[in-house]
């Protein structure tokens, strides 16, 4: 393994970018949080700024490489997604691994990594981990990217696209289904975030029905704030708006937002939790105005209900069905 040799894609906080530092590996991930974390623990261990090369999963490093490492998502799309952007980074003796716990090796997995890139084969499986090595074929077919997806949203002339690693790519799911049918419609709001974004049609829906709203559409996730852009842009050609990769809201400016819409993830890759709904709540009340308001879906049984109590003085039930709830939380 020499220098630059390496890729590492979707490694979670930087792992395998410090174990390998001393090859400077590109580390590509579509995770905000993730390269910040990559960056903050390679300083933490005093080690060089360039021992990691960080790209977003729409980037890609040039040349070929001899190893590819790559850290099962959580979609079989995504995956698919990224061997079909790595195709240019494989030679003949590029060594590739797919790695994960067996649980998150189904054989769709398997079936795709074959498919793209040629033979596999697994390692042991230990602790209930295992390795999937694949070497390239010669003869494979070498597909065109089918993403992002284009949908149109029911019941309007939108055209919704989504990139890989987009929640629900293909359809729009229930929970935002039921959202949009009672986000607020009035023009008090001026500073509108579309927070945990994803593809943006919350926030595009929103706008459909109050003109004078400038919006902010933020994730985690730079596929997510891609697609959200994508879609604004062919709904309203000539209307601004403003879109950003990063962790929640922490670079708003305190009492600038009249409104936050959220429909935050109880998930972080496998780990379920309701830590970064938590995160969310405390900041939009950080930047929201006086009279600012924050709505919020999500499941019945996360009981966001008191989660919100503990930073809004007023938290008022604005719909409900048998799976999910519609809140809404004042400043």
């Amino acid at each position: 393994m020499t220098q630059g040799s390496t890729i590492i894609v979707n490694d979670n906080f930087g792992t395998l970018a410090v174990a390998l530092h001393a090859f400077s590996p590109y580390c590509i991930s579509d995770s905000f949080i993730s390269l910040t974390s990559t960056a903050e623990n390679l300083a933490q261990n005093k080690l060089p700024e360039n021992g990691a090369q960080l790209l977003t999963s729409l980037q890609q490093p040039d040349g070929e490489f001899d190893f590819i490492l790559i850290k099962a998502p959580k979609t079989v799309a995504y995956l698919e997604d990224t061997l079909i952007r790595l195709q240019a980074r494989l030679k003949p003796d590029t060594q590739l691994i797919v790695a994960g716990m067996v649980k998150n090796l189904p054989a769709s997995v398997w079936q795709t990594v074959e498919l793209l890139v040629g033979p596999t084969a697994p390692s042991r499986a230990v602790k209930k981990a295992r390795l999937i090595y694949a070497q390239p074929d010669s003869q494979r077919n070498i597909l065109a990217n089918p993403y992002p997806v284009t949908y149109q949203l029911e019941n309007t002339d939108y055209q919704i696209s989504n990139h890989a690693n987009v929640f629900s790519h293909k359809s729009l799911d229930i929970g935002t289904r039921f959202f949009l049918q009672h986000l607020p419609q009035d023009n008090k709001y001026r500073q509108v975030v579309d927070l945990g974004c994803g593809n943006g049609v919350v926030g595009l829906m929103f706008a459909a029905n109050n003109s004078g709203a400038q919006l902010h559409f933020i994730d985690e996730s730079y596929m997510a704030v891609a697609s959200a852009q994508l879609n604004f842009e062919r709904a309203f050609p000539a209307r601004k708006a403003s879109y950003t990769a990063i962790d929640a809201l922490r670079d708003l400016s305190p009492d600038s937002v009249d409104l936050v819409l959220c429909n935050p993830p109880f998930h972080q890759q496998t780990s379920i939790g309701c830590h970064i709904a938590m995160r969310m709540f405390q900041q939009a009340k950080n930047v929201l105005r006086s009279e600012g308001e924050l709505w919020v879906i999500g499941n019945r049984h996360l009981g966001y209900q008191a989660s919100l109590k503990k930073y809004f003085p007023t938290v008022e039930l604005v719909a409900s069905n048998v799976k999910f709830i519609i809140l809404k939380a004042s400043c």
